[in-house]
Protein backbone atom coordinates (compact mmCIF):
# COMPACT_ATOMS: atom_id res chain seq x y z
CA UNK A 1 0.00 0.00 0.00
CA UNK A 2 2.55 2.59 1.21
CA UNK A 3 5.92 1.91 -1.31
CA UNK A 4 7.09 5.43 -1.47
CA UNK A 5 7.02 7.19 2.24
CA UNK A 6 8.61 10.74 1.59
CA UNK A 7 9.37 12.04 5.56
CA UNK A 8 10.06 15.98 5.64
CA UNK A 9 12.96 16.72 7.94
CA UNK A 10 13.94 20.36 9.78
CA UNK A 11 17.53 19.42 10.35
CA UNK A 12 17.37 22.17 13.17
CA UNK A 13 15.69 20.21 15.28
CA UNK A 14 16.11 16.49 14.42
CA UNK A 15 14.45 15.24 17.73
CA UNK A 16 11.04 16.69 16.87
CA UNK A 17 11.44 14.15 13.66
CA UNK A 18 11.88 10.95 15.34
CA UNK A 19 8.72 9.72 15.69
CA UNK A 20 7.79 10.53 12.06
CA UNK A 21 11.15 8.51 11.11
CA UNK A 22 9.77 5.88 13.00
CA UNK A 23 6.65 5.80 12.14
CA UNK A 24 7.98 5.72 8.49
CA UNK A 25 9.86 2.63 9.31
CA UNK A 26 7.19 0.83 10.73
CA UNK A 27 5.45 1.47 7.72
CA UNK A 28 8.21 0.82 5.39
CA UNK A 29 8.76 -2.48 6.88
CA UNK A 30 5.09 -3.58 6.63
CA UNK A 31 4.28 -2.38 3.10
CA UNK A 32 8.16 -3.30 1.76
CA UNK A 33 8.63 0.03 0.84
CA UNK A 34 11.53 2.91 1.08
CA UNK A 35 11.60 6.00 2.52
CA UNK A 36 12.55 9.79 1.74
CA UNK A 37 14.10 12.01 4.01
CA UNK A 38 13.80 15.18 3.32
CA UNK A 39 15.83 18.46 4.13
CA UNK A 40 14.33 22.09 2.57
CA UNK A 41 16.41 25.09 3.07
CA UNK A 42 15.34 28.40 2.39
CA UNK A 43 16.84 31.00 -0.55
CA UNK A 44 18.84 33.59 0.84
CA UNK A 45 17.28 36.99 0.92
CA UNK A 46 18.16 38.61 -1.96
CA UNK A 47 19.40 41.69 0.94
CA UNK A 48 21.70 39.57 2.75
CA UNK A 49 23.28 37.63 -0.39
CA UNK A 50 25.70 40.31 -1.03
CA UNK A 51 26.58 39.56 2.77
CA UNK A 52 27.34 36.00 2.63
CA UNK A 53 30.05 33.90 1.02
CA UNK A 54 29.40 32.98 -2.99
CA UNK A 55 29.41 29.59 -2.56
CA UNK A 56 27.30 29.80 0.90
CA UNK A 57 24.19 28.07 -0.79
CA UNK A 58 26.52 24.94 -1.99
CA UNK A 59 27.53 25.19 1.85
CA UNK A 60 24.41 24.53 3.22
CA UNK A 61 23.31 21.92 0.70
CA UNK A 62 26.91 20.25 1.79
CA UNK A 63 25.67 20.49 5.19
CA UNK A 64 22.31 19.54 4.97
CA UNK A 65 23.21 16.10 3.06
CA UNK A 66 25.72 15.48 5.48
CA UNK A 67 23.43 16.24 7.93
CA UNK A 68 20.30 13.86 6.70
CA UNK A 69 23.00 10.73 6.00
CA UNK A 70 24.08 10.94 9.57
CA UNK A 71 19.70 11.04 10.45
CA UNK A 72 19.88 8.20 7.62
CA UNK A 73 22.26 5.82 9.13
CA UNK A 74 20.30 6.46 12.82
CA UNK A 75 16.93 5.69 11.62
CA UNK A 76 17.35 1.89 11.87
CA UNK A 77 15.99 1.77 8.42
CA UNK A 78 18.27 -0.73 5.84
CA UNK A 79 20.56 1.84 3.60
CA UNK A 80 18.89 -0.14 0.06
CA UNK A 81 15.17 1.19 1.66
CA UNK A 82 16.49 4.81 2.49
CA UNK A 83 17.43 7.73 0.56
CA UNK A 84 17.78 11.50 1.10
CA UNK A 85 17.08 14.84 -0.90
CA UNK A 86 18.11 18.44 0.04
CA UNK A 87 15.89 20.75 -1.67
CA UNK A 88 15.70 24.82 -1.86
CA UNK A 89 12.72 26.77 -1.65
CA UNK A 90 9.19 27.43 0.38
CA UNK A 91 8.73 24.92 2.44
CA UNK A 92 5.40 23.15 1.85
CA UNK A 93 5.76 23.20 -1.72
CA UNK A 94 9.23 22.14 -2.16
CA UNK A 95 7.66 18.82 -0.11
CA UNK A 96 4.81 18.84 -2.26
CA UNK A 97 7.52 19.17 -5.21
CA UNK A 98 9.19 16.17 -3.97
CA UNK A 99 6.04 13.89 -3.24
CA UNK A 100 5.52 14.40 -7.20
CA UNK A 101 9.12 13.54 -8.53
CA UNK A 102 9.34 10.68 -6.36
CA UNK A 103 5.48 9.34 -6.73
CA UNK A 104 5.07 9.33 -2.98
CA UNK A 105 2.08 7.13 -1.90
CA UNK A 106 2.45 8.86 1.74
CA UNK A 107 3.84 11.74 3.38
CA UNK A 108 5.02 11.53 7.60
CA UNK A 109 5.51 14.32 9.05
CA UNK A 110 5.51 15.90 12.99
CA UNK A 111 3.80 18.86 13.59
CA UNK A 112 4.06 21.15 17.21
CA UNK A 113 1.28 22.18 19.11
CA UNK A 114 0.57 25.38 16.88
CA UNK A 115 1.32 28.94 18.34
CA UNK A 116 -1.22 32.34 17.73
CA UNK A 117 0.84 32.86 14.48
CA UNK A 118 -0.21 29.51 12.88
CA UNK A 119 -3.46 30.14 13.17
CA UNK A 120 -3.56 33.03 10.90
CA UNK A 121 -0.43 32.00 8.71
CA UNK A 122 -1.23 28.47 9.05
CA UNK A 123 1.47 25.98 9.28
CA UNK A 124 3.61 23.90 6.59
CA UNK A 125 2.42 20.60 7.76
CA UNK A 126 -1.56 22.25 6.87
CA UNK A 127 -0.43 23.41 3.82
CA UNK A 128 1.15 19.90 3.13
CA UNK A 129 -2.62 18.02 4.25
CA UNK A 130 -4.42 20.68 2.18
CA UNK A 131 -2.27 20.31 -1.27
CA UNK A 132 -1.34 17.05 -1.42
CA UNK A 133 -1.70 14.55 -3.76
CA UNK A 134 -1.36 11.13 -1.41
CA UNK A 135 -2.12 10.60 1.55
CA UNK A 136 -0.26 12.38 4.59
CA UNK A 137 0.10 11.34 7.90
CA UNK A 138 0.51 13.86 10.58
CA UNK A 139 2.34 12.91 13.67
CA UNK A 140 2.20 15.18 17.18
CA UNK A 141 5.04 15.86 19.09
Amino acid sequence: MFKSILVPIDLADTDLAKPAIATAATLSQTWNGSVRLLNVLPMTPVMLAEYVPADFDAQQRATSEEALTIVAKESGIEASRISTAVRQGGIYHEILEEAAAIKADLIVMTSHRPAMRTYFLGSNAGHVVRYARCSVLVVRH
